[in-house]
């Protein structure tokens, strides 16, 4: 094997870096705790891979070739370069492992994680946080590949998802409801109503949504009875059907979490009584395996909630 494709092994270089410094076999082996013979044996190798001599052992001290001279600030400034990179590597690591990573539903990402977060920071030092927003599927996909440590979505008992059928560790947060929501056509007044005559324009979820799956489980044989609805529009998640309801396109069913506050401004109404509601939980989710402390603290303080209502949520 020639100069160019012989293996190099980096204990050579810090080798040869001693040698240099002490100019003596012997003190240079101790000083790297080996045995001379094998040290000699070290910088022999590395000599054969450079393809030169670079020290000359007819002097006394020992003192490096041209070759020699040439090559030492080379593997000095390599070596250095590696434990800065090893460090850089560590922080790095040290700064993932820290960090908490969240997949979120759309609609939780914008209307209950950042202020059940809030409430949670005042018991935990969160430190770096990253969500990711997508729909139930995707978040249960990002679980399933150990991309993020938790995950927080909303479920119902009669919808197992692919985490429940995994036996994921799981802590109910909250309560929630689908409610049937639309426009005013005045103020207070709904222009869509689940009790009035005639067709009603419903704004769907597709089949992939997760709330889309509670909600046939919910309500599916009732509406299925109910001639008057006639899907007009279908989308994955709850915060486009939320924009669509805004602009008067229909009625939605979507969590109380999204639209409360925008039932108490008075930008949507609700329009359907309670046979027309849909409880549901909004659960976190966690990785079955052991995480990084801030991971396993913040579970601990997710534990030890007392699942209030959406009610409770915003009054915080």
């Amino acid at each position: 094997m020639g100069p160019d494709n012989r293996p190099l092994d980096l204990e050579w270089l810090e080798d040869f870096v001693a040698l240099a410094d002490s100019g003596n076999f012997s003190r240079a082996a101790e000083a790297r705790a080996i045995a001379q013979p094998a040290f000699s044996r070290h910088i022999r190798a590395l000599e054969e891979w450079v393809g030169a001599d670079l020290v000359d052992r007819g002097a006394h001290p020992v003192t490096l070739t041209a070759a020699g001279k040439r090559f030492l600030p080379l593997v000095e400034d390599v070596l250095a370069r590696l434990v800065a990179a090893r460090i850089k590597a560590r922080m790095a690591h040290d700064q993932s492992v820290a960090s908490l990573r969240i997949a979120a539903t759309h609609a939780l990402s914008l209307a209950f994680l950042p202020r059940w977060l809030a409430r949670i920071e005042t018991g935990l030092q969160l430190g770096a946080v990253e969500m990711m927003s997508d729909t139930t599927q995707g978040c249960e996909e990002l679980m399933l590949q150990r991309k993020v440590q938790f995950l927080l979505c909303h479920a119902h008992g009669s919808v197992p998802g692919r985490l429940d059928e995994a036996e994921y560790p799981v802590v109910r947060l909250a309560a929630d409801t689908l409610i049937p929501v639309c426009a005013p056509s005045a103020p207070g007044e709904a222009r869509y109503h689940l009790g009035q005559n005639g067709p009603i324009p419903a704004l769907a979820y597709g089949d992939a949504s997760g709330l889309g799956r509670i909600l046939r489980a919910g309500l599916g044989p009732a509406i299925n009875r109910e001639q008057r609805l006639r899907a007009v529009f279908t989308a994955p998640h709850a915060l486009l059907l939320k924009a669509l309801v805004l602009e008067g396109r229909g009625l939605a069913w979507l969590p109380e979490s999204l639209v409360a506050q925008s039932i108490a401004d008075g930008q949507l109404v609700v329009a359907g009584d309670a046979d027309w509601h849909v409880p549901v939980d909004i659960r976190l989710y966690r990785q079955p395996v052991d995480m990084a402390p801030a991971a396993e603290e913040l579970w601990r303080l997710a534990t030890l909630e007392d699942s209030p209502s959406i009610a409770g949520i915003h009054s915080t």
